[in-house]
């Protein structure tokens, strides 16, 4: 998943004309002051940072000067909130609230569709509302063929306490907050507050969006900032493998995990764990994969220090055994293998990938369940 920065997400919401305090992003003391002059009026300065709870942990201030928001923003940039150091603060209109609501549209991977969320009290994290209140929480689960209609969310508006004009409003805003969440393939996009002023407006204090990491293709802006600039939550190894174009994840094994297809690689590691090891990553190089993927893959992974030992379990189909062999054989001239490999090959050129390892003097396991037995010996051992 690619969480996008409160500012990112607000630019979007600008363009779908959800209603957004006044204000700008700012780099430095000397941007703060002249955003801060621009807005005419007390300012909030909110830490730009990809985290929750940055409010609780001192990354929202407030100033009511240009000259008071240029110190405050000397304090905020630089400094770390729960351990990522800030580097641009967004200076906003203080707004003149009357009440915080909650609405937000996630997706719901038990129901297989997404589900609108409400709630009456907003500017608190939902979940604890869900625990002690759940009473003021709406749901409600949107039919994946027929989607949020106009009447879903008015029946939400109505279920908030609003009605006639207010309503109206709250129904324009519910309806292209959803908008945003299908054109931005959005695994969760959310207002928390959505703030409803004194002069009884609707504005988006606050705004969360998160993109679905598998369709970043069809968002080549944020897929050159995941890939280029690495302005996300994903760890370093995880980063390295976007760009190779391979699908990682981190785990707490000692087991490093490579494979041809997330159905393949996940029967892996519960074979690991059925042996009574613990796989150290989740590493899938595809369907297909050519001989420079394979050696990507396993330079990843051996350079992670927890790893004891890599299994390698390849069933060809598209991919061919001979390519992974060849790229196994890649990897080992570049980077040598200071850790033991264990390796099953099995389908689509079969035979010659494993004429090619045995000929370089490397062992190939003819079941899965052998070689995962065989990892698992090789962890414990600590060799």
């Amino acid at each position: 998943m690619l969480k996008l920065f409160e500012y990112e997400a607000k630019e979007i919401f600008s363009r779908y004309e959800i209603p957004i305090p006044k204000g700008g992003l700012a780099n430095s003391p000397a941007q703060a002051r002249e955003t801060a002059t621009r807005v005419k009026g007390p300012v909030a300065l909110k830490a730009q940072v990809l985290v929750a709870g940055r409010g609780r942990a001192g990354g929202i201030l407030f100033a009511n000067s240009p000259r008071e928001a240029e110190l405050s923003s000397r304090k905020l940039l630089g400094s770390e909130i729960r351990g990522l150091r800030v580097q641009s603060i967004l200076i906003e209109e203080k707004l003149p609230i009357s009440k915080e609501l909650y609405f937000g549209i996630t997706l719901n991977r038990s129901s297989r569709s997404f589900v609108a969320i409400a709630s009456s009290e907003g500017g608190v994290e939902i979940e604890e509302t869900a625990a002690t209140a759940p009473e003021k929480i709406v749901r409600l689960f949107v039919d994946p063929l027929f989607g949020f209609r106009p009447y879903h969310a008015r029946q939400i508006a109505k279920k908030l306490g609003y009605m006639r004009k207010q309503m109206q409003k709250l129904t324009a805003i519910f309806l292209k907050l959803y908008r945003v969440v299908v054109d931005y393939d959005a695994e969760l996009c959310e207002m928390n507050p959505l703030v409803e002023t004194t002069e009884r407006k609707f504005v988006a204090a606050d705004a969360r969006l998160i993109i679905d990491d598998n369709a970043l293709y069809r968002h080549p802006d944020f897929r050159r900032r995941l890939i280029e600039k690495g302005q996300t939550e994903l760890t370093t190894l995880e980063l390295e493998a976007h760009k190779k174009g391979l699908a990682y994840v981190k785990l707490d094994g000692n087991i490093g995990v490579i494979g041809n297809g997330a159905g393949l690689v996940m029967a892996t590691m519960d074979a690991i764990h059925l042996f009574g090891g613990k796989p150290a990553n989740f590493l899938d190089v595809g369907g297909g994969a050519s001989s420079d993927k394979m050696a990507a893959a396993l330079n990843l992974a051996l350079s992670d220090p927890r790893i004891e030992v890599v299994f390698i379990n390849v069933l060809g189909g598209i991919t061919r055994c001979n390519e992974i062999a060849e790229g196994i054989l890649e990897a080992r001239k570049r980077i040598g293998f200071a850790k033991p490999i264990v390796i099953r090959l099995m389908g689509t050129n079969e035979e010659e990938g494993k004429d090619i390892l045995l000929e370089s003097g490397i062992q190939v396991l003819d079941s899965m369940e052998q070689a995962a037995e065989r990892a698992v010996e090789i962890a414990k051992a600590g060799r």
